[in-house]
């Protein structure tokens, strides 16, 4: 099972749990709350060679996916190295795009795709965010611009995976500032 198709098969199963918990039928034709779509254009993932036990990879990747806040991460982030050693790269790409998606969500970005040259922030309809913000960024900011309705394009020199996500994260941080 792809990352991708575990993240959604975990999301419709909390969702399920969540309406049994609250004493409702689940709707399990309703629409699954939105996850952010992130491509780093690296490899994200945890290597064989760093966590052998394909179950205990699985665990963990539910346990990232479930992380709704910076410390949290953290903390599972403490505990990978921990328990597994220095993270490798491609684990390293994985809790960086994890930390992107819980400080997507507070801007309503639903999608995000950055690589060497350039970033592209989509937001949800409706975000929770003043459209004033999104119009003082882009005019204090002249590598950042509208792409659509819905999108920001973000066109600077980010070569590796910690230059994409310090872009990202500045782009965000700027949105909530």
């Amino acid at each position: 099972m792809t990352e991708i198709g575990f993240q959604l098969y975990s999301d419709m199963l909390n969702e399920a749990v969540r309406a049994l918990k609250n004493g409702k039928e689940p709707d399990l034709a309703a629409p699954l709350s939105t996850t952010t779509e992130i491509n780093l254009h690296v490899p994200a993932l945890l290597p064989n060679e760093f966590c052998g036990d394909v179950h205990e990879r699985l665990s963990l990747y539910k346990r990232l996916a479930n992380c709704t806040s910076q410390e949290a991460l953290d903390d599972l982030q403490e505990e990978l190295i921990d328990r597994f050693g220095k993270l490798p790269d491609p684990a390293r790409a994985l809790i960086e795009t994890h930390r992107l998606r819980v400080a997507a969500k507070t801007v309503g970005i639903v999608k995000i795709d950055a690589h060497g040259e350039s970033a592209l922030l989509q937001f949800e309809p409706d975000p929770p965010i003043d459209a004033m913000r999104i119009i003082q960024l882009i005019q204090k900011n002249r590598h950042i611009k509208l792409n659509g309705p819905d999108k920001l394009r973000i066109t600077a020199s980010m070569p590796d995976l910690a230059s994409r996500v310090s872009q990202v994260k500045a782009t965000i941080r700027s949105l909530t500032a």
